[in-house]
């Protein structure tokens, strides 16, 4: 077999290159266990008919082997390597969709993981095995014994996050090719970080370019209408966290200690670790913090808050297209009069105590501005950082961007004063000729919102 410097060829023509290495060279087992859960609910049963199906496929293969047992999968794979010199891939599909249809069920994930470490672990007929599903590999004690696995998670891609789904590149090549609109495209299905690289949902920017139609082609799951009830409780304070996502905001959370399954929820942070997995939230390795990816991801959080607990979050969201309007208009009374309202109604989630809560208030109240706008909280600028700027999308050209200052115990005008002084305009020049500049201001002590918005012209 060719020599080849691995290192110092990139990572996909790496792969390209192993491929082609070993094409052909190996037997080659898969298994897609989500057929053989949803017909065999009792594990046992399951894991003996799958055995059984193997052996079949194998004997059938490799008649001339002699075997010591025919009804032992492991000593059969360790007879054919003895007689032959011949080695296996497995390649196994949905492998956790034990722990997703069994999530109640402490027993039948360990009898399974039993199973899988006695066929894979240090076993010499094992050249590669591979392994696909949502959940990286749950531990139970001696049952940890597949730490063989190099594992690539939505919490952790290392070099696999270009194949993760749809790179940025990839995407424009299919609005070209379909001629969509690549920034709503964008604006619907990317937002997926991993490892630094924007990753778009490749289902659903199928199904938009195939339909010719921007909207959300979510497959909602089982596990996550089992969560709802987690949210809806509140438990460790996890609606107010889902709420503080749904108005923009990221949220630091500890992946590490998730279990890695679908029961065993200690801490809020679980459960948004899980909801990382199956796709709802993004995660950022290097800050440690969650956000909602997507505008159709964004969509089905709404939807599944249509209940009582979040009436006046849903009241602040169907009220911002009209806060949104005022803002427009300049009628700053009747905007602090609404940012009061939101406040108000949803002072539980947002527990005033700097201007990050009252970041969290507008973000909530100016929610429809997501429909025209991209909005970038601490946009960075010449002389420092402006809090939060909206900033026109494509198709929405004729709106006014908008330079928003947010102020605590302090004054609505010294807000405008501090974008002006500190050229926070600069970084929206493009705009000069249709911008808004607003100074919010809370005073703690008589509990008001107070704004001013001005129209800019440079000097």
């Amino acid at each position: 077999m060719k020599e080849y410097d691995y290192k110092a060829i990139p990572y996909k023509e790496r792969l390209t290159t192993l491929c082609g290495i070993a094409l052909n060279q190996y037997n080659v087992i898969h298994i897609d266990i989500q057929q053989f859960v949803s017909k065999y609910p009792v594990i046992k049963d399951m894991v003996a008919r799958l055995t059984k199906e193997l052996l079949f496929d194998v004997k059938m293969e490799m008649p001339d082997v002699t075997l010591f047992d025919e009804t032992d999968l492991v000593r059969t794979s360790k007879d054919i390597f003895s007689q032959k010199r011949e080695k296996f891939i497995f390649i196994i599909d949905e492998w956790d969709s034990i722990f997703r249809v069994h999530r109640d069920n402490a027993t039948a994930p360990k009898e399974y993981l039993d199973f899988l470490r006695d066929l894979l672990k240090g076993q010499p007929y094992v050249a590669l095995a591979y392994m696909t599903g949502i959940l990286p590999i749950k531990k139970y004690g001696q049952h940890s014994a597949l730490n063989m696995f190099d594992e690539y998670s939505m919490t952790n891609q290392y070099a696999l996050a270009e194949s993760t789904g749809f790179t940025e590149r990839e995407v424009r090549q299919l609005c070209e090719c379909y001629q969509m609109s690549f920034e709503q495209t964008k604006d619907w299905y990317d937002g997926y970080n991993v490892n630094g690289v924007s990753i778009y949902n490749p289902r659903s920017v199928t199904s938009a370019m195939m339909n010719r139609v921007f909207d959300s082609y979510w497959t909602q799951t089982e596990t996550y209408e089992a969560l709802k009830m987690y949210i809806v409780r509140n438990e460790n304070g996890l609606r107010d966290k889902i709420i503080r996502m749904i108005a923009g905001e990221h949220i630091s959370i500890n992946t590490k200690t998730f279990q890695n399954d679908m029961c065993t929820f200690e801490t809020a942070d679980d459960i948004l670790t899980l909801l990382v997995h199956l796709g709802y939230l993004t995660y950022d390795f290097d800050t440690k913090t969650a956000w909602i990816p997507n505008k159709e991801v964004r969509q089905e959080f709404l939807n599944s808050i249509q209940g009582q607990e979040f009436q006046t979050v849903n009241n602040a969201i169907h009220r911002s297209d009209k806060l949104l309007q005022l803002t427009l208009a300049q009628n700053a009374e009747k905007v602090a009069e609404m940012l009061q309202e939101v406040h108000s109604d949803n002072c539980s989630v947002i527990q005033y105590n700097d201007e990050n809560s009252l970041s969290c208030t507008i973000n909530l109240a100016f929610y429809f501005a997501r429909e025209y706008y991209t909005v970038i909280r601490e946009l960075p600028t010449g002389k420092g950082f402006a809090d939060i700027c909206f900033i026109p999308r494509k198709l929405y050209a004729d709106k006014p961007a908008a330079v928003i200052e947010l102020k605590w115990d302090k004054d609505a005008h010294g807000a405008i004063s501090q974008i002006k002084e500190k050229q926070y305009v600069d970084a929206l020049k493009d705009y000069h000729g249709n911008l808004l500049l607003a100074g919010i201001n809370y005073d703690k002590k008589i509990k008001q919102h107070t704004c001013v918005i001005e129209r800019y012209h440079k000097q």
